[in-house]
């Protein structure tokens, strides 16, 4: 029967723990989740003109949420880099924010992913 090799020593900075933890915080929500997959599907929003980005008032009609709750929510995303944010006029437009996703690629492999 052949051995298991002992697990290896994984080197993480304190951190890279705190940012890991944050964005997987970040992902833990469902409504985040729901925005997430809307912005990667759809980069230009439905409304408001031929500009990369999706409107704050589509992800209202998205998630079925009130403005607030969108806002905290994309705050959330905003500050984990998983969306960047755009002010035009008097809406703010979303998008994914690849280096987000370039951490969590990056630290996954660190536990086994």
């Amino acid at each position: 029967m052949p051995t298991l090799a002992p697990p290896q020593e994984v080197s993480l900075e304190e951190s890279s723990l705190e940012v890991a933890a944050a964005l997987f915080k970040a992902l833990a929500d469902p409504a985040r989740l729901k925005i997430l997959a809307h912005l990667a599907r759809n980069p230009n929003g439905a409304c408001c003109g031929p500009e990369p980005g999706v409107c704050a008032c589509d992800l209202e009609a998205v998630t079925g949420l009130s403005q607030p709750t969108v806002s905290h929510h994309m705050k959330c995303l905003v500050s984990a880099r998983l969306v960047r944010g755009e002010k035009r006029g008097k809406w703010m437009y979303y998008q994914i924010d690849p280096r987000g996703f370039a951490l969590i690629k990056a630290f996954l492999p660190s536990i086994g992913g």
